[in-house]
């Protein structure tokens, strides 16, 4: 009737969204809080990841190669997890926004029911692509470490010439129109779930996981370069993650790539000519 007001204490859509989102929001936060410490804590490791980043030595400078571990069906197991809980702790902040967007989104719609459930599908979905991340980079470990190129204790690449290598490519792949496409659609999240969106719990998670596709071709590179720098190297975890969130979320984002792109070229670079360069 007109003129009726709502009664005092009435919920209202707004506060619903205010709600719905503080939910996801400390889900999320709970998520990152448990990977960042079994990433820290380095969980099964010889050491933990600060005692891996005090011992971390110039890139470029000689490191004693050998034979490689010995690798068993527990240490490829132990190893996986790591690389996919460090990447859970990386890559769900830089995420946070499309989770909260795609729940918001579900709140208003007929799933408004459970719409944190489907949120927690499309983490999930998401979370996914970077387990098969996880598992690449444990077997590249596997087949560096076999030929003996790795540092096993530091966990970084002995080899001089193959962590100038890696970073010249990886400075290269920032110029690539597949960085590009990948990095618009992930630093766009509502466009991306209005040309994709998906009904029900399965289209959550596959949703999730096409995003987490987009994000892979965007970052897997930049990934790599923890071989460079010390997979359990702090300053590597920390500062390419916050890379990767500001790559997608602050403005003036479209100069970082190729910012970045050059630094990486000129580091390898030097690195590949006998100098060394800091890792930490």
């Amino acid at each position: 009737m007109a003129g009726q007001t709502r009664p005092p204490g009435a919920p209202t859509v707004e506060r619903l969204f205010r709600h719905d989102a503080r939910i996801v929001l400390a889900g999320l936060a709970v998520v990152v809080g448990l990977a960042a410490w079994y990433t820290v804590a380095g969980i099964g490791m010889p050491m933990s990841a600060v005692e891996m980043t005090r011992m971390a030595r110039p890139i470029g400078e000689p490191m004693q190669m050998g034979p490689g571990a010995d690798w068993t069906p527990g240490r490829a197991l132990l190893l996986f997890l790591m690389w996919w809980v460090m990447m859970i702790a990386m890559m769900t902040p830089s995420a946070t926004p499309a989770v909260l967007l795609f729940s918001r989104i579900k709140a208003m719609g007929p799933d408004r029911a459970i719409s944190g459930r489907l949120s927690g599908l499309f983490l999930s979905g998401y979370l996914l692509v970077w387990a098969g991340f996880g598992l690449a980079a444990t077997g590249l470990q596997w087949g560096l470490d076999g030929f003996g190129l790795m540092n096993g204790p530091m966990m970084a690449l002995a080899a001089g010439w193959l962590s100038g290598a890696l970073l010249v490519a990886a400075g290269l792949y920032q110029f690539s129109n597949l960085k590009q496409a990948c990095l618009k659609q992930c630093s766009s999240p509502a466009r991306f779930l209005v040309q994709h969106n998906r009904a029900g719990q399965r289209g959550a998670f596959v949703l999730g996981a096409h995003h987490g596709l987009y994000c892979l071709g965007c970052c897997w590179a930049l990934m790599t370069l923890l071989f460079v720098g010390g997979i359990m190297n702090l300053y590597w975890i920390i500062g390419i993650a916050a890379y990767v969130a500001a790559e997608k979320l602050l403005p003036g984002r479209r100069w970082f790539a190729p910012a970045l792109g050059v630094i990486l070229i000129v580091a390898g670079g030097l690195v590949l000519a006998g100098l060394r360069v800091p890792a930490g």
